[in-house]
């Protein structure tokens, strides 16, 4: 069921993208809003009731509707519903137009255009920025935004629905992945206060949830690409910064297609490798889809044994 599943909502995601502004997007924004309005009260308690009730009571809900359609319709009414939500959870679209931008922009010569495609992509000032570094940029976001969109939602939703809880895990992560987004974003005049206990236990509660996902995602990417430079960059890196996730997609990345990437001034990048350049985007995206194939293959032949077994 759970390959059945992710074949069918990729390939849908694939032929018909949701829309980057949508109801079931918004919708999520605006739970999350309402329960830091009513229930960060400031204290540590409040602050893990907060996150329970964002992130928790979705996946519950999700779990709920599961167990209900396959009791009163069937298994194929389940596998529906697990389509429906990993539709909304899962895949590349949601955020593979930006790449495709400054992709474009490059080939075409045009660096303002790319500059300006990622500055509204990363919400960060890429006017100074040398080609070499924008490509940076778009590569390390690109993998993580790979990473969270569509390995870290496989990783929850395939444990979880293996033991009978549906696509709760695809829900759970996609929305802890939001919140954690959330609490971490520049405070504006106009903005939702949020309280330090809030914003600790939103980050420290997500830090818990990647770990075993960013590295499935690390070796993913080390056995589709070079495997021994991938495993030595990302040892490299986990030995001088452990309570990072993030670096350890990107460094496995760096070692998988040989470039440089992580921020050579902060010293959290890999000094071996090429510079990037242009070319390295098309040996990223083989990079992941061979990833996903991979994953791919893995699931169908864990659901054959099953049905053997």
């Amino acid at each position: 069921m759970s390959f059945i599943s992710i074949l069918f909502a990729l390939l849908l995601e694939q032929a018909r993208p949701l829309a980057q502004l949508n109801p079931i997007h918004n919708t999520n924004r605006g739970w999350v809003r309402w329960v830091v309005r009513n229930f960060d009260a400031g204290r540590p308690q409040y602050g893990w009731l907060a996150w329970a009730l964002a992130v928790l009571l979705p996946a519950l809900l999700s779990c709920l509707v599961y167990w209900l359609l396959m009791w009163s319709v069937g298994w194929l009414g389940a596998v529906v519903w697990n389509i429906a939500v990993l539709y909304v959870t899962l895949g590349f679209r949601q955020f593979s137009h930006h790449f495709t931008q400054i992709r474009d922009a490059l080939y075409a010569g045009d660096e303002a255009l790319a500059r300006q495609n990622l500055a509204r992509w990363m919400r960060m000032d890429a006017s100074a920025l040398p080609r070499s570094e924008i490509v940076r940029h778009v590569i390390e976001y690109s993998v993580l935004s790979a990473h969270r969109h569509v390995f870290g939602v496989l990783a929850w939703y395939s444990v979880l629905s293996a033991v009978g809880l549906g696509p709760a895990g695809a829900v759970l992560y996609r929305i802890a992945e939001y919140v954690g987004r959330f609490v971490n974003r520049p405070a504006t005049p106009t903005g939702l206060v949020l309280s330090e206990s809030f914003q600790d236990c939103s980050t420290q509660a997500w830090f818990y949830m990647d770990w075993i996902p960013a590295r499935l995602t690390a070796l993913g990417f080390a056995f589709v690409g070079s495997f021994e430079e991938a495993v030595d960059s990302w040892r490299q890196y986990a030995a001088r910064f452990p309570l990072s996730n993030d670096g350890v997609v990107i460094a496995a990345t760096a070692g998988a297609v040989n470039v440089q990437l992580g921020d050579p001034q902060q010293q959290t990048g890999s000094a071996t490798g090429q510079v990037p350049q242009s070319l390295h985007l098309r040996a990223v995206v083989g990079l992941v889809w061979r990833t996903v194939v991979m994953w791919m293959v893995i699931l169908a032949l864990l659901s054959l044994a099953r049905l053997i077994g």
